[in-house]
């Protein structure tokens, strides 16, 4: 507690207080453009920073991550196009909210859940880096195997009315991450002699065509009646579709709770990202809904779920880092060159040699989450006015952002033919019923899966027996097996409930006649 107070000596000031300011609207701007995510910011601002000081340039980069990663939901609610793969969830009850005039609400209450997981999970990370890092020193590749499977468990929880769809879904998109160079004997699969997709298919260029480019399209078909909601929504007044009532804040305050652990659990656990953690979450809330067929036609705690667990993966994913040296993100494999240039080497070391800088680190990451509530607040009443605009001016300017996103991937124009590609079939998908979230999950889950799975049957000699030695991995294994048995009696009860009244009704007509 005595270095972090000295860690706020060293931030608040106005030339650290300014290069957050700077770091956090940076990243909030790059996160409402599709395609330029925190990735993307945090790279390009390295260089940057070699002539700041190491608080001010450490501080600099963790407010892009954090602006970006709350900035991402504003292209989810009002276009129907993530910033960022992770806040696709956002995107299925966000973008509803906003075609009923409600995107205000949909958009404060995304910033708020932000900005909780985002601060709980900073909180986590400074009280309990050290006795997690011992916890994470047990998690070898047998253990996150099983935690893996666990997590493709709620596929089930995201795949609509039809579960045959979604496991369809989720095996094309495990068939699609198995594109590229065979894990083990580098042999190039699915990929038609092409050596762009030796490295696998691109997840930006994936999920910007099947959610914006796709959804673009179908709404081109509907034009004159969406342009009509356009102009009803103009008119709206009601104070309520503009605010976050207390009856929103009494029904989002679990789900933003469990988001927050769920993020705050995967950023922890490497290799997951924030993906995992957002799709996780927004399955669990809607599971615990009373009512969760209705989740993807507007309910305000998906977009909680899932913005508090995307959010609270960013601090929680240092916690390996700044511990044990080893990054859980892509955001904390890149600060990894940037904590190196500015003289702090990531590991248990650091805490020894340089505590004053750490406990900066920290003072910096909190200090970065109320910022990220203002700058949210402010630019909210701009990038709302986007809603008010006609669809047929919207449909070029989300197209173009697109190909841009796609284009930054590589910078070549093969992600943009990918995208396409993947526009077609999310066209098709979302015409037959077929569940795109869960293809993204499986799209997301499947090259660690395969990777962890050939390095188990290794370490466990090919013999099952082996599992004993493995703990963790057993208990993950059980939960998996109650998680099927749960989904499975969830829905034989919504079978009968929906035939149930259809059989007693022909009864009694029979009854009748």
């Amino acid at each position: 507690m005595q270095s972090l107070i000295g860690g706020f000596n060293d931030v608040l000031n106005f030339y650290t207080l300014f290069w957050i300011l700077v770091g956090v609207t940076t990243g909030y701007v790059l996160g409402a453009l599709p395609g330029l995510g925190k990735g993307t910011g945090v790279a390009v601002a390295i260089p940057l920073t070699f002539y700041l000081e190491p608080v001010a340039a450490i501080a600099l980069l963790i407010g892009i991550a954090k602006g970006s990663a709350a900035g991402s939901a504003v292209s989810a609610i009002l276009l129907n196009t993530p910033g960022e793969p992770s806040s696709a969830p956002t995107a299925l009850d966000g973008y509803p909210l906003a075609r009923q005039g409600k995107a205000q609400k949909a958009l404060k209450m995304g910033l708020y859940a932000s900005v909780i997981g985002d601060f709980l999970s900073t909180v986590v990370l400074i009280t309990l880096a050290a006795p997690l890092a011992q916890y994470a020193l047990l998690i070898g590749p047998v253990e996150l195997c099983a935690i893996l499977v666990f997590s493709l468990t709620f596929i089930g929880g995201l795949s609509g009315k039809s579960l045959i769809k979604g496991l369809i879904a989720a095996a094309f998109g495990i068939l699609a991450a198995t594109v590229g160079l065979e894990t083990e004997s580098f042999i190039p699969r699915l990929t038609f002699g092409l050596l762009e997709l030796d490295d696998g298919l691109p997840l930006i260029p994936i999920a910007i065509g099947m959610l914006a480019v796709a959804e673009m399209a179908i709404q081109a078909g509907n034009m004159e009646q969406l342009d009509e909601q356009t102009a009803a929504m103009a008119e709206s007044d009601d104070p309520a579709d503009r605010t976050v009532t207390r009856d929103d804040w009494r029904r989002c305050a679990m789900p933003i709770l469990r988001g927050t652990f769920i993020g705050s659990l995967v950023g922890i656990l490497p290799g997951l990202g924030a993906s995992v953690g957002s799709f996780l979450s927004y399955g669990a809330t809607r599971r615990a809904s009373d009512d969760p067929d209705s989740f993807g036609t507007g309910r305000i705690e998906g977009v909680a779920a899932a913005e508090s667990a995307d959010n609270a993966v960013v601090p929680s994913s240092f916690v390996p880092l700044f511990a044990l040296g080893i990054p859980g993100s892509v955001i904390a494999a890149i600060l990894i060159a940037a904590f190196v240039l500015h003289g702090l080497t990531p590991g248990p070391l650091m805490f020894r040699e340089d505590p004053q800088l750490v406990a900066a680190v920290y003072a910096a990451m909190l200090c970065a989450s109320v910022v990220l509530l203002a700058i949210g607040l402010t630019g909210q009443r701009l990038f709302s006015q986007v809603v008010r605009v006609p669809i047929r001016l919207i449909i070029p300017g989300v197209l173009l952002l697109c190909c841009i996103g796609s284009y930054m991937e590589t910078s070549s124009l093969f992600p943009i033919w990918i995208m396409l590609g993947f526009a077609l079939l999310g066209f098709f998908a979302k015409k037959l019923d077929f569940s795109f979230v869960t293809f993204l999950i499986g799209f997301v889950i499947g090259p660690s899966a395969e990777l962890t799975f050939r390095q188990s049957l290794q370490l466990l000699n090919h013999d099952w027996r082996n599992l004993g030695d493995h703990p963790i991995a057993l208990v993950f294994m059980a939960l998996t097996l109650v998680t099927l048995v749960i989904l499975a009696r969830g829905r034989t009860q919504s079978a009968s409930r929906e035939t149930g009244p259809a059989v007693t009704g022909q009864n009694h007509e029979g009854r009748i006649s």
